[in-house]
């Protein structure tokens, strides 16, 4: 079957197409992305605006457009922190459906957490073992960790890197005093997480990172994944000491030229790079392998896993 996702972050509105049955891997058929930057769209109250909600409404559109001329089966449309967060976020939710003709499902940050560390699971393989995941959004951070395919502990933290842009690092390029001051508020929300939830798990065999920002820092400082002997891209935690301060000097309209880094996401890559470095040093990170499988693909293992007759909710819900 042919199975559309539509994922509004706050970043963009990402558009996955793939072919899907039971017992077999999903194979991408189509992808397409709008750029969004929510984050640059609230007001003082948290609010979307008027001229990003219509970016919203726009980009939704030609998404089901697209799914329309190729022709799906099912089509499954989430939304997460950006609208999850909005103070107007039900009303942004309700002009959609009448403007875009789409309802979308609201997933919390643990939902993300879950859904993504079921897909790392399932790239990875049983092998792995234990499993701490860093996944880094436009808006929040998501953290979880785990021996199955469902984590046994997970937290999302308002600490993703359009937020945390927005919120610490104004000016461009940055000035030491606000990155030393989002890296101290990263800091005690890590240390915090990591005393109260994860205290009592094991040692991580494998640490995993997830989503573009953390797939563009390791390509500009750990280089792509090996074609010839499969091994997946790594991020060391050396390598993003030691490129900081480069990241830190450029301004955002530098950073989306440089190798693996998309123009969407120059602009908060310092802020990305600030916050991931930080969480390694506080859950003692040397290097994190990317996952090239995410939050979609793990929408569409859990709808999978419901044909399957597994009784896993599609989108979200706990583990059969």
């Amino acid at each position: 079957m042919r199975l559309g996702v539509i994922d509004v972050g706050s970043n963009t509105v990402h558009l996955l197409v793939v072919d899907a049955h039971p017992g077999a891997s999903p194979v991408p058929y189509h992808s397409q992305r709008s750029t969004l930057r929510l984050m640059r769209y609230l007001d003082s109250e948290g609010a979307i605006v008027e001229e990003g909600v219509q970016r919203i409404v726009e980009a939704i559109r030609d998404a089901v457009q697209t799914v329309a001329e190729i022709g799906v089966d099912d089509l499954i449309a989430t939304a997460t922190s950006a609208i999850r967060e909005a103070a107007n976020g039900t009303e942004v939710l309700a002009r959609i459906e009448r403007e875009a003709g789409i309802s979308l499902r609201v997933l919390s940050g643990e939902d993300e957490a879950r859904i993504t560390m079921l897909a790392v699971r399932r790239w990875l393989g049983w092998s792995a073992g234990e499993i701490l995941l860093f996944d880094i959004g436009g808006g929040s951070f998501e953290i979880a960790q785990g021996a199955d395919e469902y984590p046994d502990v997970e937290v999302s933290l308002p600490l993703g890197a359009g937020r945390t842009t927005v919120n610490f690092l104004v000016e461009d390029p940055p000035p030491r005093e606000a990155v030393s001051q989002l890296r101290a508020h990263a800091r005690a929300e890590f240390t915090r997480v990591r005393e109260e939830l994860f205290a009592d798990r094991p040692r991580p065999k494998r640490v995993v990172g997830t989503s573009k920002t953390i797939r563009s820092l390791a390509r500009l400082i750990g280089g792509p994944p090996d074609p010839v002997t499969g091994d997946l891209a790594q991020l060391h935690y050396v390598g993003l000491r030691e490129w900081e301060p480069t990241l830190r000097e450029m301004p955002g309209s530098v950073r989306e030229y440089l190798p693996g880094v998309t123009p969407e996401r120059g602009y908060q890559l310092i802020a990305g790079a600030i916050v991931l470095r930080t969480a390694m040093k506080v859950f003692e990170v040397d290097t994190l392998t990317i996952s090239p499988w995410a939050l979609r693909e793990g929408i569409v293992l859990r709808y999978i896993d419901a044909l399957d007759g597994r009784g896993a909710d599609p989108v979200v819900g706990e583990a059969a």
